[in-house]
């Protein structure tokens, strides 16, 4: 069986200041979610779920998947704030959904195949979608052997502020040992830095540290883990305006419980992506470079 893409675009890209999935990056108008379903294709994918808003479905329709769902089959899931656990409430005040492991729950329903979880807005490379098919692959009738694609936090930085980024740990393995999210990590000085919401320096990392770029390998006993996890979670934070389940969470704790192995996984592909508005002119020009030397033709769907 043929591992699925599930592709997270839910988010409304505040940062960004709209719908950044959406906007078209390549030289015929190809979105970064285009470039990601281009490569997943060759790599052997045989199905795309996209977990996104309801709200803005019609739009996500016309303008992303019109242009290839005609080249493999497509679902669509929500992520909405109040989809939660029979016995759990959400806060009258609480808009935005619980994070990106609150997503892949959204899919438990049609994802019934080993599956690799990717940001819609961030872009991934070739070779990466073909070392993750690849492994996939072999991941068929097994449960809690689960793996990652790691990249060096050097190339996974923006020139236009701070980033969110799951850093991780190995063992001489190539297991996960931890990851722990941060969500303010940028160059300072020659350096990077993680910061606290203040932005007082907390952690100076080493560039070649690996991260999590929400590039993962499941199979589908990872939602009966989330799920179960995702309750307790609730228990604390159930009334919270901002608190979010994120993937590291659940994976860290997997590990840290001797639930689940995570084997990271290396790959020559550069990472990029659409973070802040001035990230756009560099996705540009990567884009443009990347055509040039014949790994993506200029217009991906004829």
């Amino acid at each position: 069986m043929k591992p699925t893409l599930y592709v997270m675009a839910a988010g409304m890209g505040s940062r960004y200041g709209g719908l950044k999935q959406m906007d078209g990056l390549g030289p015929s108008g190809e979105t970064i979610i285009d470039y990601s379903i281009y490569d997943a294709i060759r790599a052997g994918f045989g199905k795309v779920v996209f977990v996104i808003r309801k709200a803005f479905e019609a739009d996500f329709r016309k303008i992303v998947i019109s242009k290839f769902e005609n080249k493999i089959p497509v679902e669509v899931v929500f992520q909405e704030v109040d989809k939660l656990p029979e016995g759990f409430s959400v806060h009258p005040e609480r808009v935005k959904p619980w994070g990106t492991n609150h997503a892949i729950l959204m899919g438990k329903d049609v994802v019934k195949e080993p599956f690799a979880v990717i940001n819609g807005d961030d872009f991934y490379g070739k070779e990466s979608f073909e070392v993750l098919g690849k492994a996939l692959q072999q991941m068929e009738g097994k449960s809690a052997q689960y793996c990652m694609v790691g990249f060096p936090v050097k190339n996974t930085l923006s020139e236009s502020g701070s980033v969110s980024r799951g850093v991780c740990q190995t063992d001489n393995q190539n297991n996960l040992v931890s990851v722990v999210e941060h969500t303010k990590i940028e160059a300072q000085n020659g350096r990077i830095v993680n910061l606290n919401d203040l932005g007082q320096e907390l952690v100076v990392l080493d560039p070649n540290t690996p991260v999590s770029m929400n590039m993962w390998g499941f199979t589908p006993d990872y939602f009966e883990f989330s799920e179960a996890y995702f309750k307790e979670f609730l228990k604390e934070n159930e009334k919270s305006l901002k608190a979010e389940f994120y993937i590291p969470s659940m994976v860290d704790y997997l590990i840290k419980n001797n639930i689940a192995t995570v084997k990271v996984l290396d790959t020559p592909s550069k990472w990029f992506g659409v973070t802040y508005a001035d990230d756009k002119a560099t996705v540009l020009m990567k884009l443009n470079e990347l055509i040039h030397k014949g790994v993506y033709p200029t217009k991906l769907w004829s």
